[in-house]
């Protein structure tokens, strides 16, 4: 007698076969659940295959059904439950192989039927995968294009993993509580369509696709965003010069991996699966950029997140840094700087998960700015005014005050160099040391403030912007006919666009010389000509347009000066604040501002709350040296007048 029986089961749709127990019956191999019109009639297969043909079997054959998922088969009927010795390495192949295909397999196969579990738990692994390997292309960017320190590859990986279990959003209630705040949270009452147009995905009572939902969730808990400030906490752990303005030029010049690195990802997790349609440039390519301030509270709230307490930025790094794009000699101004932050101390160099927070650079560059005034005497008397002076539009008045005020400060800043022996630093300057004065000093940053305009490398040329757009704006994203005509056609665009600017280039050079010699000309017959407005008055009127752009209000110098120490503005408000300075000073502060890539006016609030601080110390500080001891009070040891220093005790050495 056959032992088996090869049949799919009704029950559970097997193709494992059945097989023959001692009460005659036969069982399924896989849920054990009784054959139905099978049983063993005693009768030998041979004669029995000599008398009856296969169409009279008297097994009673049974109509072929597809093969369900395991997950979905209903055991509960089975007599057995527990299979330690079935094997189903094989049941796909003999699933496959049994009575034949019951659909055309030519216009694709049957959808399959997955669990709810399976959807949230592919959605959520997948964008945490693809925004950890997000930190890691950035971190390695960082690493190979920008030279920081490979510390930071071994930082983010702890910082990372202790972000997202802070979260919890790999705890398992997560994906039933965003459905429950997706039901609760949804404005006005929708009629629940119990025929769902998404197939098998699961849906919310409000017939709202739940794959989204959870999408949601996972965007609004870790925004792409947060990869930039994984990155940029990791480096502030590392201590390392990197600002949250660094971060946010190279993420906007592609030299970062931000908004184009879901190309990347989608190499490594594919584009989408079965169970998270959601596709990778969806999930990972940002809308929008942050602003630094953004960045830098992100920052300090992830830190919060996991409890991790923050440095300090690293100030003399930064400082360095801040000193050499000023073209400023770092030997004579770091040491102070570098005095004056420890003996402060400010608050704004830590982190702060507020927006509202005055930015690290912007305070570690108003501790620079105190430093040059201290050093160079920068407290209005009018400098950059006296080296515009002209003898045809100024008299001998002003003339005579600017020289003096001039005198003054270069008297000061001698003792204060003279007073402070700072050591040489290795850094090279463009400036030399010595022969510095407060008017060299303001020429070189009102250079400077017209050189530091920054601008992205892909503004330079045109096939600098167009190969931009092809890797970041448009990456992705392929042409519709990548045919031989159309690469051709490109070529002759591309050929008639470089002949036609060599042609602007020559047009334009001999344009410039006839505007060049018309405009000396000019220029000639303008200096022969009695001008009622000398260059002073239209360099003074020009700084004054200007700092109305940045809400400033121009000081003339100071004539009759009473106290020659440091001077403290203040800010009045009529409309808005409007803020009263010197000319020397604004001219510090709008190129320092520049190169902090902060506001002025931000710039300024910064230097006030660093003064308004460092007078506050400086009062407790004279406070706590007038006190004196009061000898009456103190005890008696003091007192005696017996006590004198006799050299060494005696001791007695005896025994």
């Amino acid at each position: 007698m056959v032992g088996s029986l090869v049949q799919i089961c009704h029950n559970c749709g097997s193709g494992l076969g059945f097989s023959k127990h001692d009460n005659g019956f036969y069982y399924c191999d896989y849920c054990s659940s009784q054959a139905e019109g099978l049983i063993e009639s005693g009768v030998d297969d041979n004669e029995l295959f000599n008398r009856y043909s296969a169409s009279c079997n008297r097994v009673r054959t049974v109509n072929a059904t597809a093969a369900e998922p395991i997950s979905e088969v209903k055991l509960t009927t089975s007599q057995y439950l527990d299979h330690p010795n079935i094997s189903t390495a094989g049941m796909e192949v003999v699933v496959g192989d049994g009575v034949g295909p019951t659909e055309p397999s030519d216009f694709g196969s049957s959808q399959k039927n997955f669990s709810y579990d399976e959807y949230y738990s592919e959605i959520r692994s997948r964008y945490l995968t693809g925004l950890q390997v997000m930190v890691q292309l950035q971190c390695q960017a960082l690493v190979e294009k920008f030279n920081v320190s490979p510390v930071i590859i071994g930082l983010v990986g702890p910082l990372w993993l202790r972000f997202v279990a802070s979260t919890r959003i790999t705890a398992d209630e997560w994906a039933d509580q965003a459905v429950h705040d997706s039901e609760a949270h949804t404005q006005g009452e929708e009629e629940f369509n119990a025929v769902s147009t998404y197939g098998p995905e699961p849906v919310n009572i409000h017939g709202k696709r739940v794959v989204y939902v959870w999408y949601k969730s996972l965007r609004r808990t870790i925004p792409v965003s947060c990869s930039l400030a994984i990155s940029f906490l990791a480096c502030h752990v590392a201590r390392e010069a990197i600002t949250p303005s660094d971060m946010l030029n190279w993420t906007l010049e592609g030299k970062l991996p931000y908004f184009a690195a879901f190309v990347e990802i989608e190499k490594q997790i594919g584009s989408h699966s079965e169970t998270c349609p959601i596709r990778v440039s969806r999930m990972f390519r940002p809308i929008k950029p942050i602003s630094s301030q953004k960045l830098e509270s992100m920052a300090a709230d992830v830190a919060q997140k996991i409890c991790l307490q923050l440095p300090p930025v690293n100030f003399y790094a930064i400082a360095s840094r801040y000193f050499r794009q000023l073209s400023l000699p770092i030997g004579k101004f770091l040491p102070l700087a570098c005095r004056i932050c420890e003996w402060s101390t400010p608050p704004e160099l830590y982190l702060s998960a507020s927006d509202l927070r005055i930015p690290t650079r912007a305070c570690v560059m108003s501790i620079l700015i105190v430093t040059i005034r201290v050093l160079y005497g920068i407290n209005g008397y009018g400098i950059w005014e006296s080296s515009l002076s002209n003898p045809n539009c100024s008299s001998s008045r002003v003339k005579n005050e600017d020289t003096e005020s001039l005198s003054h400060v270069n008297t000061n800043v001698d003792e204060d160099l003279s007073s402070t022996n700072f050591e040489p630093s290795d850094s090279k300057s463009d400036v030399p040391d010595s022969k510095l004065n407060v008017m060299e000093l303001l020429h070189i940053l009102e250079a400077k403030y017209s050189e530091l305009d920054y601008m992205h490398e892909y503004s330079s040329d045109l096939l600098s912007y167009l190969q931009y757009c092809k890797d970041v704006v448009f990456s992705g994203l392929q042409s519709s006919n990548e045919g031989p005509e159309e690469k051709e056609l490109l070529e002759e665009f591309w050929d008639f666009y470089q002949n036609n600017k060599a042609a602007e280039t020559s047009d334009n050079q001999s344009t410039c010389s006839t505007s060049q010699c018309s405009d000396r000309d000019q220029d000639s017959a303008r200096e022969n000509r009695p001008s009622k407005e000398c260059p002073k008055d239209k360099a003074i009127k020009q700084l004054k347009l200007d700092m109305e752009d940045n809400k400033f209000c121009y000081i003339p110098p100071r004539t009759k000066v009473k106290r020659k120490d440091y001077l403290h503005y203040a800010r009045r408000r009529e409309d808005v604040y409007i803020y009263a300075v010197h000319a020397d000073y604004y001219i510090l502060l709008r190129s320092c501002a520049k190169v902090a890539q902060v506001e002025t006016r931000i710039m300024h609030i910064a230097v006030l709350t660093l003064e308004r601080r460092l007078q506050w110390l400086e009062k407790r500080a004279d406070s706590s040296l007038q006190m004196k001891l009061n000898l009456n009070d103190a005890c008696g040891f003091c007192n005696n007048d017996s006590v004198q220093d006799t050299g060494d005790d005696p001791m007695d050495l005896s025994i």
